[in-house]
């Protein structure tokens, strides 16, 4: 039991992710987080940003253009997995009991995140915990058109991908030093990617207590 406790804890970690796996780790795990519902947890924001960063700084001895490429092919890939997992379950998804790796309650979060933002909460649900998984999904069940479903993946792939790599490989060009702080860093990527979902909870709270009264 405190293996599996350890290679959980392992998994939420960016720099531990890298340092057992490398990009072909990370490659996968990006898939999963975008293409499987069991990936919901995994720390897509987070490790992309140390990915970008531990490139700069030659710790992971790969070019950040092979790496740009390959997890955005995975992003992609893995959001196209999603949308014709939910085109296939469709409305049984609605009625699935809750389970260890699936909670009706992150279906009903992504389905209010996607009606706000319509077809744009595809590129925009690629920075969102939760959301960033259950997006496609919730597209393919609700019969989005396959054709848009494409163009809308591909650019948030690339847009996700691209940004948040840059960011961590433009910062440790310019500050080598930044590698004391990866934790740091990491907890506050992971504290701002969940700011609009927390703002979409509160909102939603705070609208259901006007309903009641």
């Amino acid at each position: 039991m405190q293996e599996w406790i350890e290679l959980f804890r392992q998994l939420l970690d960016p720099e531990k992710i890298i340092q057992l796996g490398g990009l072909m780790l990370v490659t996968a795990i990006v898939f999963a987080e975008t293409g499987l519902m069991v990936g919901f947890f995994l720390p897509g924001d987070s490790l992309l940003f140390t990915v970008g960063l531990f490139c700069a700084l030659q710790i992971l001895d790969v070019h950040v253009g092979w790496v740009l490429f390959t997890l955005t092919i995975a992003a992609v890939v893995g959001d196209q997995v999603g949308y014709w997992t939910g085109r296939f379950l469709g409305q049984q998804l609605f009625t699935k009991k809750d389970s260890r790796f699936f909670k009706r309650k992150y279906l009903d979060q992504t389905r209010a995140f996607y009606q706000r933002w319509g077809g744009s909460a595809i590129i925009l649900g690629r920075f969102v915990p939760i959301v960033r998984t259950f997006a496609p999904i919730l597209a393919g069940a609700v019969q989005f058109p396959p054709k848009r479903f494409i163009l809308y993946n591909v650019l948030g792939g690339m847009f996700w991908v691209l940004s948040l790599v840059l960011a961590g490989y433009g910062l440790g060009r310019a500050f080598p030093w930044l590698k004391k702080y990866v934790e740091l860093i990491a907890l506050g990527i992971v504290f701002l990617s969940l700011l609009p979902l927390l703002n979409a909870w509160w909102k939603e709270k705070r609208r259901s207590k006007v309903t009641l009264t």
